[in-house]
């Protein structure tokens, strides 16, 4: 009796998502209201494995909203620094609990990491972008680990650097999904009061962006809405969001002697 064929165990290394699959989502929902979009994307698993993540700041709840309308199911991931205000974290549990999500978690920085890279604490004061990684970068790391697609907060209004915002792009191979990226801050506030949304505690005293204690500050009348975090820095993200640009395809002319066998 022949022996079955010999079946060889393979890794499938390939990247969930690419930027074909990204450029496809955005030419089907250009036009479609956020909501709608949310709710199609978890319906038909577009995104696979996906989860919210949230800061809970001072417009977190329009998003969290919007995502427990489409599917409370969908996991919240909050990266909690250990250097939070005491407001973002009772934030975070009102909103959990008024929209209803059955799978929250937060996740901290490495204790080991902390003790080796961050023992006084003080990493912010000299060091921001290294505190940030450590604190932030490498968390969400591993909260993603694991995951097709996350779903982000951003939106293009928010600073310089978050303009032509697409609502789809790919990052290390993952979706990462953009509903409000192109939200004015008018949309916003039109969308907390139709839903009667809680405010952050903070926003009323001028923290218009609210990240870890430390390195956020009220922000001035006519300043960028996030020019309260990381002041007298040249920084202005924390590094969990990173631009993505897809690279170009070179042109190749066939004439050019570069482009010419060598023997």
């Amino acid at each position: 009796m022949a022996e079955p064929a010999r079946q060889l165990d393979v890794i499938d290394a390939r990247p969930a998502f690419t930027q074909a699959d990204a450029d496809a989502l955005n030419a089907r929902f250009d036009g479609v209201d956020a909501l709608t979009m949310l709710k199609t994307v978890f319906a038909e698993g577009l995104a696979g494995k996906v989860a919210v993540v949230s800061s809970f700041g001072t417009e977190s709840a329009v998003l969290l909203d919007l995502v427990a309308r489409a599917d409370t199911s969908v996991p919240v991931i909050f990266v909690d620094t250990l250097k939070m205000f005491a407001e973002t974290l009772n934030y975070r549990d009102t909103l959990i609990s008024r929209m209803g999500f059955i799978n929250s978690r937060s996740v901290t920085p490495d204790a080991d990491v902390l003790a080796k890279k961050d023992e006084t604490g003080l990493r912010w004061s000299y060091d921001p972008d290294g505190c940030c990684d450590i604190r932030k970068v490498e968390p969400m790391n591993r909260a993603k680990q694991g995951l097709d697609a996350w779903i982000s907060g951003r939106k293009a209004f928010q600073s310089t650097t978050r303009q032509n915002m697409p609502r789809f792009e790919v990052e290390d191979g993952r979706l990462k999904i953009n509903p409000l990226g192109d939200w004015t801050k008018d949309d916003l506030e039109a969308y907390f009061a139709e839903h009667d949304l809680p405010r952050h505690p903070l926003e009323a005293q001028g923290y218009l962006s609210v990240g870890c204690e430390p390195c956020t500050s009220k922000v001035l009348p006519g300043e960028d809405p996030r020019a309260g975090r990381w002041r007298g820095w040249d920084k202005v993200e924390c590094g969990i969001h990173s631009p993505v640009t897809p690279i170009p395809v070179p042109s190749v002319d066939p004439e050019d002697p570069a482009n010419q066998p060598v023997f």
